[in-house]
């Protein structure tokens, strides 16, 4: 039975070989320290966080997430450990809240690896804090207990580390810093939470979530939370709503037979409009499958522990070993494997044809924003009035399932740069290509990405720009050019990069202060384009100055806060002459390949999922026709 923990309260451990499941219901960073009796933490060493993620018996997550698991075998560590902390921590720098009073009490429950819940704690009653020590593992008199701790810390990480007694606390709270960047910058954004009362009918994977389920911890939103200051007052009201009428419902199902699954419907999430509901049903199918393959995994590991605990223990007696009783011990130990592997299996293809099911019917019937080039939606293109809720971006997929892909969707208006890889060493794929061919699918990726967004943009909302300095892209920009949809021809050489970059630099010192001062549009200079602005880059750094690279920099770090985006083509490797001073320039970025690669991490359990670009089938004018349309919807609105 479970033990569920108070603040300060004990929970002696039955066996060594543990997992720590962490419920946050928002990214946190998950850390332990390894202390002594004293629980003092002696040295770097001793403390396993995203950028050193693993030490002699245990085992944390690389990347800010809602959900963690870490693995600990008490008897792996060495004998000077007597203690073990797990650490909570809220990112820096981050769009999300900066104190716990800020999102809901995270969850802690330490499970068997068999998936048993042994103890769990809710951290309530936090404030201010961003960090906290959740639980501790301590040893005494030779046996293992969990207290719930529960202890948070204003001055986060460097504070909690030293309060452990780390001499280098601020050293190591930097390089947890450094670490979750570098993880945010690979990671799929995190999507608004999802209301208690969405309809959908799921059955995830078994073991796939160790706390209370969304709906009991998040507030009612489907929408992003709006923090007023610093982790203030939430505002959930939709920022393109205009009444306060209720939402239709969603479609129902029809009836299943009995002992049949639900049947899936397309649009059966809760929000104000189709648009809302499809979107948050895409989210939902990207969750389910993550945390059903999560599930899944966590069995196939548990499955070999276990084998290896046995085959350990039949071959620890010598007179074991050999002859017919120590064979038949281990044909048992592997057989048992194989029956609980199949076993998860068997979970797992359920959900998994559940939600392949559900991708069968909610494909079909999306809108244009969210639907792939080969969806016949696209035949009755017509220049939208309004901007969609997100934009698909390309297609996630795990290799579990590989047949069944998850749409891309980023919130628009974009609140990141992105950036096509180029080169032949940053993905495995572009090892096969040479590097025209890397360079060229890197274009067309651009391409099509900045055709889905002037597509879902009315047609005087969003202007797009292109810095070519050589001209080596020209006949792949061919469809950009041809339509009419550039502000101008793409500029050239360095006075052209000179000049495209002074401009949309000097707009967004224009906007900011004008943002700064309360005024409205009015207050800007006469004529100038008040659209959301999209600026291409090919070939960087080449034609780029130091002034240049800086001017690039300014619009990737203040562009996107007023309307201005980057799309970078680059290869790192050919702008490495520049060192750590581009590092910032990288991490701003999403980055996208042109080709598959399993880069980009989702939100939940950091699973590493293969991305796949959003290009035009072979053979397909859609791309083109589409671009027709938007230039002539460009060129008929009055100026």
């Amino acid at each position: 039975m479970t033990a569920e923990l108070v603040r300060g309260q004990n929970h002696p451990l039955p066996g060594t070989r543990l997992e720590i499941r962490v419920s946050a219901g928002t990214p946190v960073v998950a850390a332990a320290t390894l202390g002594d009796e004293q629980g003092r933490v002696r040295a770097v060493e001793q403390v396993a966080h995203p950028g050193s993620p693993t030490l002699p018996g245990l085992e944390v997550s690389r990347q800010a997430a809602a959900d963690h698991r870490l693995a600990v075998d008490l008897e792996a560590l060495d004998e000077g450990v007597h203690r073990v902390n797990v650490l909570l921590a809220l990112p820096f720098g981050t769009p999300g809240p900066s104190r716990f009073a800020a999102v809901a009490a995270p969850f802690v429950a330490v499970t068997g690896l068999d998936g048993t819940e042994i103890a769990s704690f809710t951290l309530t009653g936090l404030g201010v804090e961003s960090a906290v020590v959740a639980v501790e593992l301590y040893r005494r008199q030779g046996a293992w207990k969990i207290r719930a701790i529960g202890q948070g810390y204003e001055g986060g990480l460097a504070a909690l580390l030293a309060d452990q007694g780390l001499a280098e606390a601020g050293q190591v709270a930097a390089a947890i810093q450094e670490a979750v960047t570098l993880g945010v910058s690979r990671s799929v954004s995190a999507p608004p939470p999802r209301t208690s009362d969405d309809t959908r009918v799921r059955t995830p994977g078994p073991g796939a979530t160790g706390g209370p389920a969304p709906a009991d911890v998040e507030p009612p939103a489907a929408v992003p939370q709006q923090a007023v200051g610093d982790g203030g007052p939430i505002n959930y009201a939709h920022p393109r709503r205009q009444t306060s009428t209720p939402p239709s419902p969603a479609p129902v199902a029809p009836p299943a037979a009995p002992g049949e699954p639900a049947r899936p419907v397309a649009g059966d999430a809760s929000g104000w409009s189709m648009d809302e509901r499809l979107y948050n049903q895409v989210w939902g199918m990207f969750e389910d499958l993550a945390r059903a393959v999560a599930a899944y995994r966590s069995a196939v590991d548990f499955a070999d522990s276990r084998l290896e605990q046995e085959l350990d223990q039949a071959l620890s007696d010598p007179r074991a070993r050999l002859g017919s009783a120590g064979d038949r011990a281990r044909g048992e130990a592997r057989a048992k494997r194989e029956e609980l592997v199949d076993r998860a299996r068997e979970a797992l293809d359920r959900d998994l044809a559940q939600l392949t099911a559900e991708s069968e019917v909610v494909e079909p019937a999306l809108p244009p924003a969210y639907a792939r080039w080969d969806n016949p939606v696209w035949h009755g293109y017509r220049v939208p009035m309004e901007l969609p809720m997100a934009l698909r971006i390309g297609d996630l997929h795990l290799p579990e399932q590989p047949q069944l892909r998850i749409p891309m969707l980023i919130r628009l208006p974009l609140e990141r740069g992105l950036w096509i890889d180029s080169g032949r060493s940053g993905f495995e794929a572009a090892a096969f290509l040479d590097p025209d061919q890397a360079k060229g699918l890197a274009v067309d990726t651009a391409v099509a990405v900045a055709a889905r967004l002037l597509a879902v943009y009315p047609a005087h909302e969003f202007t797009l720009h292109v810095i070519d300095p050589a001209g080596a892209a020209a006949a792949r920009l061919a469809p950009l050019t041809r339509s009419g949809v550039l502000a101008a021809p793409p500029a050239a050489g360095a006075a052209g990069v000179s000049e495209v970059l002074a401009r949309l630099t000097e707009r967004v010192d224009l906007v900011q202060m004008a943002v700064r001062a309360g005024a409205g549009v009015d207050a800007l200079p006469p004529g100038m384009d008040t659209a959301e602005q999209l600026l291409i880059v090919n070939d960087f750094p080449h034609g780029f100055d130091d002034r240049a690279l800086n001017q690039l920099r300014y619009l990737a770090d203040e562009g996107p806060s007023v309307g201005v985006h980057l799309l970078m083509i680059a290869d790192r490797e050919e702008a490495s002459e520049y060192g750590p001073v581009l590092q910032p320039l990288w991490r701003s970025l999403l980055r996208l390949t042109p080709a598959p690669d399993d880069h980009l991490a989702d939100p939940w359990v950091g699973h590493a999922w293969t991305y796949e670009p959003p290009l035009a089938p072979s053979g397909s004018r859609v791309l083109e026709q589409v671009l027709g349309q938007v230039g002539e919807a460009r060129a008929a609105w009055p100026r």
